[in-house]
């Protein structure tokens, strides 16, 4: 039998600043990762297999810093493998590689990063249970690792430890991995699968697994996708949420517990910005920073007090200002904008990284999390950008965290060619790139100040 899936967020003092900045957030099966505005990476959770990278396998409840690691740009994580994408376009992993899936050439795991190899230009990064992959600069998509059911989609079911390039894609803007299978979102906004299709995840209409990608049925507009152990979905360019595959808990959201090899809607969701998921529980971020959460709740991953699964979208407790969002295996995590992370669910190995190993069905905050600053204004530091809308027609909006400083904004090619730059002044909190004359693609928005930094990916759709 299969095992189930893991996966897969300012104030001023004079001298010391008490706050824990991150920029992105993964989880694993029972590990967590969040990316430090320093450009650091900090882990928490079961270490068995050295996948806190920090050169020990000792479990921790609290985040310890990954050894060797700088310029990093985004983290992602899989069962017991994580995974970091650095400045300059390489990748680098650490922890369980029975199967390959570090990518280094070996079947030798690693509680230190380790370079993947061969790879160069890559802008995204996801993990499946035991596979990984990238996203190139071209469009291409890579995988490593295992490969028992297709979902490396390279044509074949052989495990590969060095990178392999998924057959007949092209164009493509975001991926995800899952438990045995594998996504990918088109610049047109469809929407392509790979991999075991035991419960519908590939969305294709069958339940006939496939080793190349097949097209997800009757999806379009679409803007991001995310996976689960093993169901699947979308978020639509309306705010709309579909799902397919497994419902054994409820994670399709669409009132039942019955599983679809086509798209359903997510029911009475709209104005989504961001989706993310767990083995067997999903959620979602609305545009007002709150969080909805919907599936299996055995361990409080819901965050919303209780331990009932729930086959429809739930709010999380508390919870407000949200900016990003990922799933574990049965925890949740949520990074705020204030830059601080929150945690919910199973915690027995101390993924929650609150300094306890006691479960939890309400939001707590991971302690120690990122390098304290000191001697610096910390409201000047630019610790978030929000984008809108994401992909961009015509017009995109930029709004950052603290205005106290002039920044310079720049929009960069997925080369890292510099296509447009602005500079904002003191006091002035959003701005605007008309991106009309651009060609459709992936872009970064870049915005700088003399103290920070931030980057985000965009998409110019027409």
């Amino acid at each position: 039998m299969k095992k189930k899936l893991l996966i897969l967020i300012f104030g001023f003092s004079f001298l010391i600043l008490r706050y824990a900045l991150a920029q992105s957030i993964a989880g694993g099966a029972n590990h967590s990762l969040a990316l430090c505005s320093d450009s650091t990476v900090r882990a928490s959770g079961a270490n068995g297999n050295g996948q806190l990278g920090n050169g020990t396998n000792v479990t921790s409840n609290v985040p310890v810093q990954v050894s060797a690691l700088s310029g990093i740009t985004s983290v992602a994580a899989g069962e017991s493998h994580s995974l970091a994408l650095k400045n300059n376009g390489t990748v680098r992993a650490w922890g369980n590689n029975f199967f390959g899936q570090l990518g280094n050439g070996t079947n030798t795991n690693n509680n230190v990063p380790v370079q993947v190899s061969a790879l160069s230009g890559i802008i995204e990064i996801a993990g499946g249970l035991e596979h990984s992959l990238a996203l190139k600069n071209d469009g291409t998509v890579w995988t490593w690792g295992w490969n028992s059911e297709g979902q490396l989609g390279n044509g074949t079911n052989n495990d590969r430890n060095v990178p392999v390039q998924v057959s007949a894609l092209s164009g493509i803007t975001a991926i995800a991995g899952g438990g045995y299978h594998s996504l990918a979102l088109k610049n047109d906004g469809t929407v392509w699968a790979w991999g075991d299709n035991t419960d519908g995840q590939l969305g294709d209409g069958t339940y006939t697994s496939s080793n190349v990608p097949v097209q997800v049925s009757a999806l379009s507009g679409i803007t991001a996708v995310a996976a689960g152990d093993a169901h699947s979905f979308a978020l639509k360019n309306d705010g709309t949420v579909w799902a397919w595959g497994d419902n054994f808990y409820g994670q399709l959201g669409n009132g039942t517990n019955t599983g679809s090899d086509i798209p359903v809607q997510v029911s009475t969701l709209s104005g989504i910005t961001a989706i993310a998921s767990g083995a067997g529980h999903s959620f979602a971020l609305k545009n007002d920073g709150t969080v909805l959460v919907w599936g299996y709740n055995f361990y409080g991953q819901f965050g919303n007090g209780t331990n009932t699964d729930s086959n429809v979208s739930v709010p999380v407790s508390a919870l407000s200002g949200i900016i990003a969002i990922a799933g574990g295996g049965s925890h949740s995590l949520a990074l705020k904008n204030d830059g601080t992370v929150w945690a919910c669910g199973n915690n027995f190995y101390g993924e929650l990284g609150n300094g306890t190993n006691i479960n939890s069905n309400i939001p707590v905050q991971v302690t120690g999390l990122c390098p304290v600053l000191t001697g610096l204004d910390n409201e000047s530091i630019i610790s978030t950008i929000n984008l809108s809308p994401n992909p961009a027609p015509t017009t995109i909006f930029i709004e950052r965290n603290t205005a106290n400083t002039p920044a310079t904004l720049q929009l960069l090619d997925c080369f890292g060619r510099k296509a447009e730059e602005i500079k904002i002044a003191a006091g002035e909190k959003r701005a605007a790139i008309n991106v009309k004359s651009f060609a459709a693609g992936f872009y970064f928005v870049r915005m700088v100040n003399e103290k920070s930094s931030v980057t985000r990916k965009v998409v110019v759709q027409r």
